[in-house]
C-alpha cells in the first residue's frame, strides 16, 4: 500500500504569486522550497512564472501564467512553505498586467491584450509553518448557513497536490472524480508551470491520508490534467453541476488549499461569465472560457473546486487577477477579489477523455486572428482574420483574410482571445454561426467545427 499517514498532519505554506518563486531554487536540508510564483510581468514567461490558485499562482483575466512549484518528498509530510524571492516587474497598462498572447496552431492564433492573469501554484520556501488540516463539520445544524453545508459536502472532494521535480516544488489542489482515485487538477500544477513532464506527486486527502500519485495525462489547451492515486478505495467523488445554468449572482464557494493550508473554504458570488481569459506566454499560452467570481482564491487553490449553494462542482478554479503597483508596478500577489475558474461541463469533457485516452480533443475553427480595433482606439471591435487555414472549417465555410468576426451564435467578439474562448467553449464537430464584417456589409456564416488535439 502506498497509503500514507501524513505524520502531525502537517502543510506547508509559501507563496507568492501564482506557483511562488522562480524554478530551480535550492531548497534547505529541511525541506525542499517552492519559489514563489510570480504574475504575468509583460514579457514572455514561462507558465511556471505567474500565480495560480495551484501552488502558489494565478493568472489574470488575460494575459498571465501560471506558476507553480511542489513539494518533492515522497515518505513524509510535505515541507511547509514560506514565500521565496519577490515579485517580478512588469509592463503596466492603466494598472493591469497586460499581455500578448499569440496562439499558434490551435483553434485561433490570438494577438489580443488584456488585464493580467496568474495562475495559483503554491511554492514552498525555507522557513516553515505548521498547520493541522480539520474536516469541515456542522456543529451548530440549526444556525448552519448555505455556505456551511455546501463546505461540508464538498470537502471531502477536495484534495492537495504536492509536486516536485529536482529542485523546485509546489502544491495545489484537486478535486475527486472517482472513489478509486482519478482526480482532475490543473495542468500548470502537475507540470509546475510547464517546466517539467516528470514530476513527482503527491496527494492529501481531505482527512490527512497521503497517496503516491501518477500524471493519467495533461492538456494544455484547457490548463486540466488528471492524476490517479495509488491502491486508493473509498474515496468521496464530487458531484458536479451543470455550468451551462450558472447565473451571474449565484453563491459560489471556493474550497483548496491556499498556501498549503489543506480544507480552506472562502465564499463569493459568481461575478461574470463566458469571460475569456489568457495565461501564459507566446509560446505556452491557455484561453479559457471562465466563470469569474469574488471568492478569495490564492496560491495553492489552483485546481480546487468552486461549488455552488447546493456544494456541487461548477468550476476548477485555475487563475486571478492581479494589478499593478501604481509606484514600482510590481504584480501583487493573492486574492483581489477577481479570480477565474474553468467551468464543470469542460472539466468534466476534458477529465473524461483523458481518463479514457490519455488526451483530449478541442473545438477547431482554422483561422488565425488578431483584435480589430479603431485606430488610435484600444477598444476590440472583433477578431480580424489574418490567415484561413487551407481547407479547415473556416475555409470551407467561406470565410476570408481580413474578415472581422463580431459574433459567435449569440456571444459577441470583440477580442481575439474573446474567439479563442468562444470556440474552445463549443464541441468538435457542433455547428456554430459566425457574425461576419466584410467591407461595408455584415453576414452570417454557419461553420461546423472541426477538431484539434491538444
Amino acid at each position: 500500500m502506498t497509503e500514507q499517514q501524513r505524520p502531525g498532519d502537517q502543510t506547508g505554506q509559501d507563496m507568492n504569486r501564482y506557483p511562488g518563486a522562480p524554478a530551480g531554487q535550492q531548497h534547505p536540508q529541511a525541506g525542499p522550497q517552492v519559489p514563489p510564483h510570480q504574475g504575468w510581468t509583460g514579457q514572455q514567461q514561462p507558465y511556471a512564472a505567474q500565480q495560480h490558485p495551484y501552488a502558489g499562482q494565478q493568472q489574470a483575466y488575460p494575459g498571465q501564467q501560471p506558476t507553480g512549484q511542489h513539494w518533492t518528498g515522497t515518505q513524509q509530510a510535505p515541507p511547509v512553505f514560506t514565500p521565496a524571492g519577490g515579485p517580478v516587474k512588469e509592463r503596466r497598462s492603466r494598472g493591469w498586467r497586460i499581455a500578448v498572447a499569440g496562439l499558434a496552431a490551435g483553434a485561433l492564433i490570438g494577438g489580443g491584450t488584456g488585464a493580467g492573469v496568474a495562475t495559483l501554484v503554491a511554492d514552498h520556501g525555507g522557513s516553515t509553518t505548521t498547520a493541522a488540516a480539520q474536516n469541515v463539520v456542522i456543529t451548530d445544524p440549526q444556525n448552519a448557513t448555505s455556505a456551511t453545508a455546501a463546505a461540508a459536502k464538498a470537502a471531502p472532494s477536495v484534495v492537495t497536490v504536492y509536486v516536485t521535480s529536482g529542485q523546485s516544488a509546489g502544491s495545489g489542489s484537486g478535486v475527486v472524480m472517482s472513489a478509486d482515485g482519478y482526480v482532475v487538477t490543473n495542468n500548470h500544477v502537475v507540470t509546475l508551470d510547464s517546466s517539467t513532464n516528470s514530476a513527482t506527486v503527491q496527494v492529501t486527502t481531505s482527512d490527512g491520508t497521503l497517496y503516491d500519485a501518477t500524471v493519467v495525462g495533461t492538456d494544455p489547451t484547457s490548463d486540466l490534467a488528471v492524476i490517479k492515486l495509488e491502491d486508493a478505495s473509498g474515496l468521496t467523488p464530487a458531484t458536479f453541476a451543470d455550468s451551462g445554468k450558472v447565473q451571474v449572482g449565484d453563491q459560489a464557494i471556493a474550497i483548496g488549499a491556499p498556501l498549503g493550508l489543506s480544507n480552506t473554504v472562502t465564499t463569493g458570488i459568481v461575478s461574470a461569465l463566458d469571460r475569456a481569459v489568457s495565461t501564459g506566454s507566446d509560446q505556452n499560452t491557455t484561453v479559457i472560457d471562465a466563470i469569474q467570481t469574488d471568492a478569495a482564491i490564492n496560491p495553492g487553490n489552483s485546481g480546487g473546486a468552486l461549488v455552488n449553494a447546493a456544494g456541487e462542482v461548477i468550476g476548477i478554479n485555475s487563475a486571478i487577477a492581479s494589478v499593478a503597483n501604481q509606484s514600482s508596478q510590481e504584480q501583487q500577489s493573492g486574492n483581489i477579489g477577481v479570480g477565474f475558474a474553468i467551468p464543470s461541463d469542460t472539466a468534466q469533457r476534458v477529465a473524461q477523455q483523458i481518463i479514457q485516452t490519455g488526451s483530449a480533443t478541442h473545438a477547431l475553427l482554422g483561422v488565425s486572428a488578431q483584435t480589430a480595433a479603431e485606430q488610435g482606439s484600444e477598444v476590440g471591435e472583433g477578431a480580424k482574420v489574418a490567415q484561413v487555414a487551407d481547407g479547415g472549417p473556416a475555409a470551407q465555410a467561406g470565410i476570408q483574410v481580413g474578415d472581422v468576426i463580431t459574433a459567435v451564435g449569440s456571444r459577441e467578439v470583440t477580442t481575439s482571445t474573446d474567439l479563442t474562448a468562444a470556440v474552445r467553449s463549443a464541441t468538435p464537430g457542433e455547428k456554430v454561426t459566425l457574425t461576419v464584417r466584410r467591407g461595408s456589409s455584415t453576414e452570417q456564416v454557419d461553420v461546423t467545427l472541426g477538431t484539434a488535439s491538444s
